[in-house]
């Protein structure tokens, strides 16, 4: 390949090398930055205790301790990794020479760091308390915090025992006379409540099929080791720090409502959840309260995360909810919600491990959480004070809980942005209000200096001797841009469709190929049609004009961004904002550059000058270089009454096919070359003309509009750098952040179509900003991406979308009928997946697989099932009676009615477990536990009545006394009603082989990229039925 000597003399030339290579290296550069930031986790310290108080090492340990072994709030495991925290705690703080108490069941006990036991002197405040809660229970419906709040059908309600585990270690401008015992009544001091203190929040127990290395392992870890820190000499806070490990988070956030009624509930204002819906990667900011509490996780050495997430959970497009809900919503507290997010596929399954997370996500979450409470510890002012509530009251919106909408993002996972949603909204006013002003203001004053071309077909002198009037050909290229992108777009868009039609899944697998396929094809498309457009018709406005369109368009989206942003309070549309500006200041910049233009009296005038000088060779013949094709200026001009073409030049017997150009193909690329080449060879070019001098018009390039000689040559570059790089890095940031969150939740029955849909959309907002300058690329960078389209496509269409690295998740339950014997194995999935893995058991074999939609939870999947090994999770009986001749003892229940009422009471529970649940076949209108704490901020059925009652016990194999009423239908009386239903114990332990051999079993012989997880609470739920 050789390079133009413009090229080498002008390298900021517009002109098709610097613009190929230059516009290549600013986006292959980005994307490659983008990419590796996405999926590089920054590199933990060498150093394993890089702060004065934390030690890597130790942590590591920890978690490898932690994660070995599934630990279920229903599991005997939960109880040994219990006890097992409740002992680090004290050896850490035995260690750093702390004194603490420890408060259970409603006893306090002081303990020194060096474990000596002594009793300390009640005058002096312990520096930390450890809470064994062991005490506290809570009923509430289950859309307390907004879960299932939406819609008119009943909701299930819960009783819940909490085992949680609460660390409080005093700031040093703390009440010294404030103690924390769990006797105390639930309401604090005023002067407590607005100094408040910081909480940090993780589950420590996981769901039955996955060790919970991420979700929360490591959320788990971090309070140890925030509990090593702040413990450590010399770091003590000077706000109280409260240190949640809560348990029971995986079965409907059972653990942080239990957490509420705990005395030392009231005493946060502000708080840090740490969670995992991932299994590694970098910890995201998922979502936060307000502005100010932003403020103090830009603090971290790696901050990470955008607004749009949180918009996605207010909005309800993100369906999973975490502690966050419960801590803002029902405590009324402001904070911040951190979660692990990629990668999805290996979300509660067994590869959710130590094994597949490395230390660098442990010291991501780590060193984000340390800063993040060093900042908020620090601030003692009453700015995060929660409001005081009634008893009914719950905070859900800025107007309780205090602070300001808030717009954040991060660049390059490196520098966050943080700053309000009201600065944004004025920002986006003053866009859709200025910007347009400016640029209708600078055309106008551009047209009053005859200046103006844009928009211009012709210009009549008025003291010329000739009537005819000179064109400018200014509308040439309008409409191209807009016509490109409306096609580029449909072509990404059908591509979405097509492989949701033929290969649905493959994005699972491979969504950087999916994301080369769309952006190769949008690229090629955009090149072919531009460039073709470019070669019949010429103009050196179709840069400018591409612009406008970007402008136009982004200001049209900027419109309803701005509504969103008022009525909604929508964050997400950020940058939009930015693209909008970008568009603004590049489309200026190519107004401004019209200023170099001659006058168009003054070119109409030269352009008249030099037809005269060409007078004579209309009575000789023609010059030799105008015998195949003349272009418009040497053609003879027709009479007045000749047809015109579309840009006003007329039409001859001369005039070329190709309508415009006055060259053949073959003329056009050498003529390109030599017009590129005017700065080296102007004498050449001036002979030829006949002009005598080099010319007030200066030389155009190519066969462009014969006035745009003296546009500068460099100020594309500038328009380059304002509108490239930073919607490069934004909007890519988000379009990976988008596919990395929901490219393999298809299994969990999301649309596929929305997941391509996205990538398209992302696709064309990345790239558009290339449009007005991509006509001037070489063939070379298009045709290689011609060919890594036609590859990726035929990959995306015939490749099997799951490996061993990204397995299908499938969802498994086992349903037992405890009166008959029979049991269900049932699979939730993609039906054709479901039945491949299904023929593989042997178990299965013979049988017919019954396969129906599920009805709700997990729209869009089948559920199929057979008849499986019988479970062994209640050891009972001889071992040579078969299970299912046992399972009638599994559960214990005994339901008597109350005479001449809607009443009735139930006693029951389940063998080797502590969860049962009742569900009736019509709503309920109000139950009661006996021993349940009444909380009336907590409703025990909602206002649409309950179906299911669940309950959840701390003690194994604990009897449950329900007391049950239901409404009166109308036309009845109390009395003439009765209730039917089944009473269901769960099972979640599969800890020891061969308790659940179905699972076992599906283990044993399913391809190796497929995955299980739970479907349900229980792995194996076993009912019986009643009346009364």
């Amino acid at each position: 390949m050789r390079l133009r000597k413009s090229s080498l003399t002008n390298p900021l030339s517009f002109s098709p090398w610097p613009v190929t290579i230059i516009t290549t290296l600013f986006y292959v550069a980005l994307i490659a930055a983008l990419v590796a930031v996405h999926v590089v986790v920054p590199k933990a310290p060498k150093n394993r205790t890089p702060v004065n108080g934390i030690n890597l090492t130790e942590a590591w340990e920890d978690l490898q301790e932690l994660t070995n072994g599934f630990r279920p709030y229903n599991s005997r495991r939960n109880d040994v990794v219990r006890s097992w925290l409740l002992g680090r705690i004290e050896t850490i703080m035995a260690k750093n020479g702390v004194a603490y108490a420890s408060d259970a069941l409603g006893s306090a006990s002081s303990t020194s760091g060096a474990g000596m036991g002594r009793a300390k002197p009640q005058s002096t405040p312990d520096p930390a308390i450890i809470f064994n809660d062991l005490v506290s229970n809570v009923t509430f419906a289950g859309n307390t915090y907004g879960s299932s709040s939406g819609g008119k059908d009943p909701v299930p309600s819960v009783y819940f025992e909490g085992t949680n585990i609460i660390v409080y270690i005093r700031g040093s401008e703390d009440d010294p006379e404030q103690s924390w015992s769990s006797d105390m009544p639930l309401e604090s001091s005023k002067a407590s409540r607005d100094r408040g203190g910081v909480l940090v929040n993780a589950h420590y127990d996981s769901v039955s099929t996955g060790y919970g290395a991420t979700d929360d392992g490591m959320g788990v870890i971090t309070v140890l080791q925030l509990v090593k820190y702040y413990t450590t000499k010399g770091n003590t806070p000077r706000k109280g720090l409260v240190l949640l490990l809560n348990n029971g988070e995986e079965d409907f956030l059972n653990g942080a409502i239990a957490f509420s009624q705990h005395p030392i509930s009231k005493f946060p204002n502000a708080f840090l959840n740490l969670e995992g819906a991932g299994a590694g990667g970098r910890a995201t900011l998922f979502r936060s309260t307000d502005t100010e509490i932003t403020q103090y996780y830009r603090r971290s050495p790696y901050p990470y995360g955008t607004v749009i997430s949180r918009d996605g959970f207010e909005r309800g497009l993100i369906r999973s909810q975490t502690d966050y809900v419960v801590l803002n919503g029902v405590l009324g507290m402001r904070g911040l919600d951190v979660a692990f997010t990629d990668p999805r596929a290996r979300y509660h399954t067994d590869e959710d491990d130590a094994r597949h997370t490395s230390i660098d996500s442990l010291w991501h979450m780590l060193s984000a959480a340390l800063s993040t409470t060093q900042g908020l510890t620090s601030e003692t002012t009453t700015e995060f004070a929660r409001s005081s509530r009634d008893e009914k009251e719950t905070q859900t919106d800025k107007s309780t809980t205090g602070g300001t909408d808030g717009v954040w993002f991060d660049l390059f996972g490196r520098t966050f942005a943080v700053f309000r949603l009201h600065t944004l909204f004025a920002i986006s006013v003053t866009l859709l209000v200025a910007t347009p002003i400016i640029l209708v203001l600078l055309s106008y004053l551009l047209y009053r200096k005859e200046r103006f071309y844009y928009f211009s077909s012709k210009v009549l002198l008025e003291d010329s001797a000739s009537d005819e009037p000179v064109k400018t050909q200014g509308w040439r290229g309008f409409t191209r841009f807009i016509i490109t992108l409306i096609v580029a777009t449909a072509a990404v868009i059908a591509l979405a469709f097509l492989l949701t039609k033929v290969n649905t899944f493959i994005v699972y697998s491979s969504q950087y190929s999916v994301w080369a396929m769309m952006m190769s094809a949008w690229l090629v498309v955009t090149w072919f049609l531009l460039t073709g457009a470019d070669f019949v018709r010429p103009s050196a406005l179709q840069r400018g004009y591409a612009l406008m369109w970007l402008y136009i368009l982004s200001w049209i989206a900027l419109v309803f961004v701005a509504v969103s942003e008022d009525r909604l309070h929508l964050a997400g549309g950020y940058f939009i904002v930015i693209y909008v500006g970008a568009c603004f200041t590049a489309s200026l910049v190519g107004l401004l550059e019209c200023f170099a233009l001659p006058r168009k009296t003054d070119f109409a005038t030269e352009q008249n000058a030099q037809s005269r000088q060409r007078e004579p060779s209309r009575s000789g013949s023609l010059p030799s270089s105008t015998l195949i094709a003349p272009s418009a200026d040497e053609a003879p001009r027709p009479s007045n009454d000749a047809e015109e073409d579309e840009d006003g030049n007329n039409a001859t017997e001369t005039t070329p096919l190709f309508r415009g150009r006055g060259q053949t193909f073959a003329n056009y690329s050498r003529s390109r070359q030599r017009s590129g080449d005017d700065a080296d060879a102007s004498g050449d070019d001036e002979e030829q003309s006949g002009i005598e001098e080099k010319g007030s018009l200066g030389h155009q390039y190519g066969e462009e509009q014969a006035w745009s000689g003296k546009l500068p040559t460099w100020t594309w570059v500038f328009q380059l750098i304002l509108l490239v790089p930073i919607n490069v890095i934004l909007i890519g940031q988000i379009g990976l952040l988008f596919s990395t969150a929901m490219y393999q939740t298809g299994a969990d029955g999301s649309s596929s179509l929305l997941i391509y849909l996205g990538i398209a959309f992302f696709t064309t907002l990345i790239l558009a900003p290339v449009g007005p300058f991509i006509h001037r690329f070489t063939h070379h960078i298009p045709t290689f991406l011609f060919f890594v389209f036609l590859g990726t496509l035929i990959y995306n269409l015939v490749a099997f979308p799951f490996s061993a690295n990204n397995r299908l998740k499938l969802y498994f339950v086992q349903n037992v009928d405890l009166e008959s014997g029979i049991n269900q194995v049932s699979l939730l999935g993609s039906e054709s997946y479901v039945r491949r893995v299904i023929n593989t058991v042997p178990s299965a074999a013979g049988q017919k697989i019954e396969c129906s939609s599920v009805a709700s939870g997990r729209a869009g999947l089948q559920k199929c099932g057979w008849r499986g090994l019988a479970p062994k999770v209640v050891p009972n009986g001889p071992s040579t009676i078969p299970p299912e001749l046992r399972y009638a003892d599994w559960i214990h229940y005994n339901v008597s009615r109350v005479e001449n009422a809607n009443e009735a009471k139930f006693q029951l529970y389940g063998r080797n477990s502590r969860s049962c649940r009742i569900l009736f076949h019509s709503p309920i209108s109000d139950f009661r536990v006996k021993g349940a704490v009444q909380d009336k901020r907590f409703k025990a059925v909602s206002d649409n009545g309950s179906k299911e009652i669940r309950l959840w016990s701390r003690d194994w194999e604990k009897p449950w006394e329900v007391d049950v009423k239901w409404a009166v239908s109308e036309g009845k009386q109390l009395g003439d009603e009765g209730l039917d239903g089944k009473v269901v114990c769960i099972w979640s332990d599969d800890n020891e082989p061969a308790v659940i051999p179905a699972l076992d079993e599906l283990r044993r012989y399913a391809p190796g990229w497929v995955a299980f997880t739970k479907a349900s609470d229980g792995l194996v739920e076993g009912e019986k039925k009643f009346m009364v």
